[in-house]
């Protein structure tokens, strides 16, 4: 294929070369061999099952919550944030007080997925929805200064921390080219290109993250950019796939599959490891989402002779898995010696947690159920080296 397939650095007036990308679908088109047909089989049947699955679940809503919150935290770590889901769910629980700013960068990053997944349902996926989201996710803490939900006026660049223009790893194009290919994008996405959505996703997230259209938050809404396609598409009826995960464990690929679209048009070879992703992703998720219904017939069973309060604090824990009194007396609409015997009840049946040790002021943790969205403790060999060698990072 040719190198510049995707597009071709270009010397701009102040002497950096800056990437300015072609429209897609890809001249020459793509070629989907037997091996890229075979993952693309796998990742759709996949992708299928966890669809059909979620159809299933007793309240799928409070499933999609926790991967939500999920997604949040492993995304905003991919750009250096330092948050836990255990964080994200003690400020839910406790409100803004004392909230660090890592904190809030996940808790925006979750309120612009499930506003973006409203907007959907009123607005078809365009440049105008793509700000919005960005305005969300920008609206407070970090990055709040760097034009919330506007394309940028002026360069960026990707490059180590600190590390200037000339130094940069890859220099997207300058404003002017940036919208025309932001308006070939939007075509794209709005044309009848027949397309598999999830080919459809990972070229448009190549396509987006090669544009970078904002100074800060380029990586976080281009991940959801996929999820949204694939919802927009009627691929998913529920926001359940989610890549960070696997773009976390697998970060040196990620930017190396896309610098070989950029620079030797390598088009297959993005999708081979895009798709992969999605393969895997679609049946961890749906393992979990197995391993949660088996845990909530298990423990609904234990539960049931605490009456309807018990049974109500169960569902409860599946949306909010860290609860303390006041929680459970304002959701089940109890008293503070109801709300405390429910507690010291399902502590007794090990259910519960109790995470403080205090006798005032106690939290209650949901262990088993928050175990199924853990990751592996120790990273990966490739993770690893990426941490001690690579600092990505947007400048202006």
């Amino acid at each position: 294929m040719p190198s510049d397939r995707a597009g071709a650095y270009v010397r701009q007036p102040a002497g950096y070369r800056a990437f300015i990308p072609s429209p897609l679908p890809p001249d020459p088109p793509l070629e989907l061999d037997r091996v890229l047909v075979t993952i693309l089989s796998r990742a759709d049947q996949a992708v299928g099952r966890l669809d059909g699955l979620s159809q299933t679940l007793p309240n799928p809503e409070l499933f999609v919550a926790m991967y939500v919150r999920r997604e949040a935290v492993l995304s905003s770590q991919i750009e250096g944030t330092q948050s836990t889901l255990d964080d994200v769910l003690a400020y839910e629980l406790a409100g803004t007080v004392g909230m660090h700013r890592d904190v809030e960068e996940v808790v925006n990053y979750v309120k612009a997925m499930e506003y973006g997944l409203h907007r959907l349902t009123t607005l078809p996926l365009s440049l105008r929805l793509i700000r919005e989201i960005h305005g969300e996710l920008l609206s407070s803490g970090r990055g709040a200064e760097r034009m919330p939900g506007d394309f940028r006026t002026s360069q960026n660049w990707i490059g180590s921390a600190g590390g200037l223009l000339r130094d940069a790893s890859f220099v997207p194009p300058p404003p002017h080219e940036m919208h025309e290919g932001l308006g070939n994008l939007e075509t794209f996405l709005h044309a009848d290109h027949g397309f598999p959505p999830l080919i459809e996703s990972a070229m448009a997230h190549a396509q987006f993250e090669t544009i970078h259209p904002f100074l800060d938050g380029n990586g976080r809404v281009g991940r959801l950019l996929v999820t949204f396609l694939l919802v927009h598409r009627r691929v998913l009826g529920r926001p359940l796939l989610y890549l960070s995960y696997y773009l976390k464990r697998h970060r040196a690929s990620y930017y190396d599959r896309l610098m070989a679209v950029r620079e030797d048009g390598d088009w297959e070879g993005w999708l081979r490891f895009f798709l992969t992703g999605v393969a895997e992703t679609a049946e961890e998720a749906t393992g979990t989402a197995g391993a949660i219904v088996a845990l909530r017939e298990r423990h609904r069973a234990e539960v049931q002779r605490l009456g309807h309060n018990g049974l109500a604090l169960l569902d409860l824990l599946y949306r909010n898995p860290l609860v303390n009194s006041r929680l459970v007396m304002e959701s089940l609409a109890v008293s503070v010696p109801t709300a405390h015997k429910l507690l010291q009840s399902f502590e007794e049946l090990g259910v519960l947690t109790e995470i403080t040790g205090y006798r005032r002021n106690r939290l209650f943790r949901y262990n088993v159920y928050l175990a199924l969205f853990d990751e592996p403790a120790a990273p990966t060999e490739e993770e690893a080296e990426v941490q001690e060698t690579e600092s990505q990072a947007d400048r202006d």
